[in-house]
């Protein structure tokens, strides 16, 4: 797996989730993609996340991947904008407004002792039974959280006490992020 992703790969991606938007709001498809890069027939989990005005207006993603990085980012863009539960469909007005972020994923790793957790440098993934919630690593940074307050709002997010970290039974794991927009 490339630990980074070079500066074609990165243009190429967010050109190819922002065209994936808007061919799926004219036509209802998502379009080919050949992708002529061999970093992005890599199978690797990513997020794509929409921001309107700096304000979160969509984030999907997934930890791994069946399909290749192109195409892997193709579906999670197309999620963002159109299946984030918390967030009407995006329409073809406002995709101008909108900014793309991608977060290119490392493979999830547990926990042993939350002291292990980096902020800024880490995220977090958070389970207990059939609740799960997710951070990617810049969330604490842009909330300016510290460790604690990052698991306890991530836990939150999973619909579980704040203190659920602390708990027996909670699953805690971490993961790294190649994070780049067009904002950046």
């Amino acid at each position: 797996m490339t630990p980074d992703l070079s500066r074609e790969a990165k243009s190429e991606l967010l050109s190819l989730a922002r065209k994936t938007i808007e061919e799926r709001l004219k036509t209802g498809q998502i379009p080919k993609c050949e992708p002529r890069l061999p970093e992005l027939l890599e199978k690797r989990g990513a997020f794509v996340t929409l921001k309107k005005k700096g304000d979160l207006r969509g984030c999907i993603g997934n930890f791994q991947s069946r399909e290749n990085l192109a195409r892997t980012i193709q579906e999670m863009a197309a999620a963002a904008a159109f299946e984030d539960p918390r967030f009407s469909p995006l329409t073809l007005p406002e995709l101008s407004k909108i900014d793309i972020e991608i977060s290119v994923l490392t493979p999830l790793e547990e926990v042993q002792d939350p002291r292990e957790i980096k902020i800024g440098q880490d995220g977090i993934y958070v389970t207990r039974g059939f609740n799960r919630g997710v951070f990617l690593p810049q969330v604490a940074t842009e909330q300016n959280w510290d460790r604690e307050t990052f698991l306890e709002n991530c836990c939150y997010k999973a619909g579980l006490p704040g203190d659920a970290w602390e708990q027996k039974g909670t699953k805690i794991e971490k993961f790294q992020a190649i994070i780049f927009g067009e904002k950046k």
